[in-house]
């Protein structure tokens, strides 16, 4: 099933949290799964979308952060449920849950805005390391050995090594784009990608050994004007890791070198 398909499905089945009508529900298919659960960026890309469908166009997503509770399982129906928080003049707080068999699988919290004039201005520090793209080295599918929703995904990795290769460094980065090319590319499909990357550490495990995003959070600098089909660039390192637990920071970037947006999560390592 088409990524946007899904999109559509989560904008059409979300309900605001104090509604009184009958819950509309979704599922999808198990070729979006990571392990036993929904690929992490499809859930958090869902409940954006399903906030999305409460908030007025000329608010931008600032920040979204993400729980992972529990697994959401593929074939099985689940809701999302929306509550705004707060709307002001400028900002509007949400959270947003999947809800599978009375239980809560993924919790979202999103902050959006709109522009307002200010003296004050900064411009981004940061540049992109990464450089042209060779499709030459796309990673192949590899069913045995990847999760069943990278054959919807493309990365061309250039920072970094494999998981469980016994890398020295948790340095990672490269380019990504959806498979099947969307419409228009919007904060959701920039979601989804983000999370499609391994955790910084997993490549330096010598051998096979799980690990699970705990929290993700996403800051977007802004939304250029996206071509459909262009890659996004993605560089990422490991600040810290030490009784289980990792964190990382990275920056998502588009094409031509423009700061996207900056992404932060906490992993937990079992081995």
């Amino acid at each position: 099933m088409h990524f946007d398909q899904l999109l559509q499905k989560a904008h059409n089945i979300a309900t605001l949290s104090d509604s009184v009508s009958n819950k509309k529900t979704m599922t999808f298919p198990n070729n979006w799964c990571q392990g036993r659960t929904a690929f992490g960026g499809l859930s958090a890309a869902l409940l954006f979308q399903a906030m999305r469908k409460f908030i007025t166009d000329e608010r931008r997503l600032l920040s979204i952060s993400t729980n992972f509770v529990g697994p959401l399982i593929a074939e099985i129906e689940f809701s999302l449920s929306v509550e705004i928080l707060r709307e002001g003049k400028s900002a509007t707080q949400l959270v947003a849950k999947a809800i599978q068999n009375d239980q809560v699988c993924v919790i979202v919290q999103a902050c959006f805005a709109k522009d307002r004039e200010s003296s004050i201005s900064v411009d981004v520090s940061k540049t992109m390391g990464l450089s042209k793209i060779n499709e030459n080295h796309t990673l192949p599918f590899d069913k045995a050995t990847m999760p069943a929703f990278f054959q919807h995904i493309d990365l061309c990795p250039q920072q970094g090594g494999l998981p469980f290769t016994g890398a020295l460094t948790s340095h990672l980065g490269g380019w990504m784009r959806l498979k099947e090319s969307p419409a228009h590319i919007t904060e959701a499909h920039i979601i989804a990608l983000t999370d499609a990357w391994p955790p910084t550490l997993l490549q330096m495990f010598k051998q096979s050994a799980p690990a699970s995003s705990m929290s993700w959070y996403v800051e977007f600098v802004q939304m250029p004007k996206l071509t459909p089909g262009e890659w996004l660039g993605f560089e990422a390192i490991t600040h810290q890791a030490k009784q289980g637990y990792g964190l990382e920071d990275g920056c998502i970037w588009s094409q031509s070198g423009e700061l996207i947006a900056l992404t932060r999560q906490t992993v937990a390592l079992f081995a």
